[in-house]
């Protein structure tokens, strides 16, 4: 018995460990972004599908393991396809908190973090004055707010406008005979790109029945980019914020505020 417990663990290494953990922390990370969505369903099936190859490949099954290797053969090409968007949304959120932290430690290196935050908030303050306004008298409305600005994407899917931020541009965008207040506005550098823009819907199973397209469209841009987005209820006028496919609801003006500080 001490002679098979010797064998155990004859060459494990502290490297063996690291390598688990890197593995455990890649998994919880998939797990994290595919929760709640149609792409768990898959996952299982697939599991369920490779667990029955190798019970067959064990029987020594030939013809049904022939089956089974063959679709096994072209499942990481089928999988990449599959997944597309899960994976995307993986890339991003590693990419978006290297930006981030590369960010914080050039601001912090350049002591101009107090400038740049005071002139965040006076330029912040058109866009929470816009949506506090557009919640007392129940205005709909869908602000997207992008790093980079996709032009093949957001410009073919709205109206192109390039204008500083206002509180009042914002308004006469989402007022209700406008021809351009159904879609998203989209802001990068406090800048509207664009208004009216189609974005993807989330495919989440866990969102509440009382979410509309407004919700459900906020929730599917952050799912699958590293953009932010605000929505205001046009049934309550309650101001939502959503960040890498979850939300914030109820928020009041002062902690929009705070939210938009940290993320632009």
């Amino acid at each position: 018995m001490e002679g098979f417990t010797t064998n155990i663990f004859d060459g494990f290494r502290l490297l063996d460990i690291l390598d688990i953990l890197l593995v455990a922390v890649i998994i919880y990370y998939i797990y994290s972004l595919i929760k709640g969505t149609i792409a768990v369903n898959i996952l299982m099936g697939v599991a369920l599908f490779y667990g029955i190859y190798l019970v067959v490949k064990q029987l020594e099954m030939r013809l049904l393991t022939e089956i089974f290797g063959g679709f096994i053969a072209v499942g990481s090409v089928a999988l990449v396809v599959v997944f597309q968007q899960e994976i995307r949304r993986f890339l991003l959120h590693i990419g978006k908190n290297i930006s981030m932290r590369r960010k914080k430690f050039l601001l912090s290196f350049l002591g101009s973090k107090k400038a740049t935050s005071s002139d965040h908030a006076e330029q912040i303050k058109p866009i929470v004055d816009a949506c506090k306004s557009m919640s007392r008298s129940k205005t709909g409305a869908l602000l997207v707010f992008s790093r980079h600005f996709d032009e093949e994407y957001y410009q073919s899917s709205g109206e192109y406008i390039d204008a500083p931020v206002s509180k009042r541009l914002l308004e006469s965008i989402f007022f209700k005979n406008n021809p351009l207040h159904d879609g998203a506005v989209v802001i990068v550098d406090f800048r509207i790109m664009t208004a009216s823009s189609v974005l993807p819907l989330s495919d989440s199973e866990d969102l509440p029945p009382q979410f509309g397209l407004r919700h459900r469209a906020a929730i599917g841009v952050t799912e699958v980019s590293e953009a932010v987005a605000v929505v205001v209820s046009e049934e309550t006028g309650e101001i939502s914020f959503a960040k890498d496919g979850n939300v914030s609801m109820n928020l009041s003006p002062e902690e929009l505020m705070d939210l938009l500080k940290d993320e632009l």
